[in-house]
């Protein structure tokens, strides 16, 4: 009998420890000093939602940089990866419509950057690479009746670099950069 209390003495704690102060102390943390970060980075034009910059953002539109396939079909909810394999014939299919929709979109661009072609991990990645975003300056510029070296200099300045200078890939966000080409076209 004596185990037993003990072992619920421990479950209560650690319930209480893990399941209630825990939380609360990283929620308190994350309001103060990840405001931003915390509320999903939600980008709002003229007072209304238009998207997030954590998630990535379904444009099909030919004005607009093409994000990465998605996996989840750009539904947050569900997110993931397909899991298919290099030996799925689903993957294969699925590689060479997205490549043939791409060559379609972007002639003359050469072979589309492996991001563009295959869905990230989550399904979900708001990041393309920068020869990605390079690939589709020309669709891009025809489609807005804007110089390739305009939307270059904005693909440029919207490129982040690798966090801390060593840690992942230079990336660019294609919501920002797409926000980025409205308010350019505006002008």
């Amino acid at each position: 009998m004596k185990h037993i209390i003990a072992s619920l003495k421990t479950l209560l704690f650690m319930t209480v420890l893990t399941g209630l102060a825990y939380p609360i102390v990283v929620t308190v943390i994350g309001h103060v000093f990840f405001r931003q970060q915390v509320s999903g980075r939600i980008v709002r034009r003229s007072g209304a939602r238009v998207g997030s910059l954590l998630v990535e953002q379904d444009f099909t539109q030919p004005k607009y940089f093409w994000p990465r396939p998605s996996a989840a079909g750009f539904n947050p909810l569900p997110s993931g990866g397909s899991n298919l394999g290099p030996t799925s014939a689903a993957l294969k299919q699925s590689f060479e419509l997205q490549r043939a929709k791409l060559i379609a979109a972007d002639p003359g661009a050469g072979v589309p950057p492996q991001d563009l072609l295959f869905a990230s991990g989550s399904g979900l990645d708001p990041d393309i690479s920068p020869a990605a975003a390079r690939y589709q300056i020309a669709r891009v510029a025809k489609a807005r009746g804007i110089a390739q070296s305009q939307i270059d200099n904005l693909v440029k300045q919207y490129t982040q670099p690798r966090q801390f200078g060593f840690l992942g890939e230079p990336r660019v966000n294609v919501l920002a950069l797409n926000l980025a080409l409205d308010r350019l076209s505006k002008k």
